[in-house]
């Protein structure tokens, strides 16, 4: 899979420069509320505030989604996925989807910025 760190919502990774596209991946994810959990939320929506149930499963649908747009791009060959985002769309009453998508690239160090940060710490090579 593509680590993390090699996931950002940016255009670039500094530090890397990008030797070839991949295309776009993503990974989708289509959660339904179960009776119990909507008669929990319905308690607390009465009460106010955060409505821990609904977050919690909005949380595990994206890092459901997440994961899933990571294994697509390390499937297509990318070590890096730039330009990262998610949606969210209810698809029918109680049934949402969740997307993340983005860039799958590949990037190699850009041997100008080591050398540039090399110099800036006074490491040696």
């Amino acid at each position: 899979m593509v680590e993390n760190a090699f996931i950002t919502t940016a255009f670039e990774l500094q530090g890397y420069r990008i030797v070839a596209h991949r295309g776009i991946v993503r990974g989708i994810v289509v959660r339904s509320r179960s009776a119990i959990g909507n008669f929990a939320a319905g308690i607390q929506q009465f009460f106010g505030g955060n409505i821990s149930i609904y977050t919690e499963l909005c949380e595990q649908a994206r890092m459901e989604a997440f994961d899933l747009m990571r294994r697509h791009g390390a499937e297509a060959g990318a070590n890096a996925i730039i330009g990262m985002k998610y949606d969210a769309n209810d698809v029918a009453p109680g049934v949402a989807e969740v997307l993340a998508y983005g860039t799958a690239v590949v990037v190699e160090v850009d041997p100008e910025f080591a050398a540039k940060m090399q110099r800036s710490t006074g490491a040696s090579a």
